[in-house]
């Protein structure tokens, strides 16, 4: 599955297929004149096409200060991880190193026993409002 940008992504019906086929949303919260979020970007994309089972999805806070709510993204990158399922439980949320090797390890866990992290920002449902 391709890396999503709710800043440049204008099929909206992909968009929509792509968040409802996601077992996982995979969120980088990142700003565009970081220049570590910008080199990240490709290693992030890659990423994405590696994980078909996740919904990837590139978020620059600046440009999307209300899907973050209250949360303030203070170190980049910043990775979200959260349920696609009703439930929409976060399972991790924050900074992370910029290395392929950072989300591999996360996403070979078993994600399904993890438990939610108790404050983090809501983006799936975010993203289903843009859709």
């Amino acid at each position: 599955m391709p890396l999503l940008s709710p800043d440049t992504d204008t099929d909206i019906a992909a968009l929509r297929e792509h968040i409802h086929h996601g077992r996982w949303l995979v969120a980088c919260l990142c700003a565009e004149w970081c220049g570590t979020c910008r080199s990240y970007r490709a290693t992030f994309a890659d990423l994405a096409v590696r994980h078909p089972e996740c919904c990837f999805v590139w978020v620059d806070v600046e440009d999307h200060a209300d899907a973050l709510g209250d949360f303030d993204v203070e170190n980049f990158p910043t990775l979200l991880v959260q349920r696609m399922d009703d439930a929409g439980d976060v399972l991790f949320f924050g900074p992370v190193l910029p290395h392929a090797g950072v989300v591999e390890g996360l996403l070979s866990r078993d994600l399904a026993a993890a438990p939610a992290v108790p404050a983090a920002p809501d983006l799936r449902a975010w993203l289903l409002e843009l859709v």
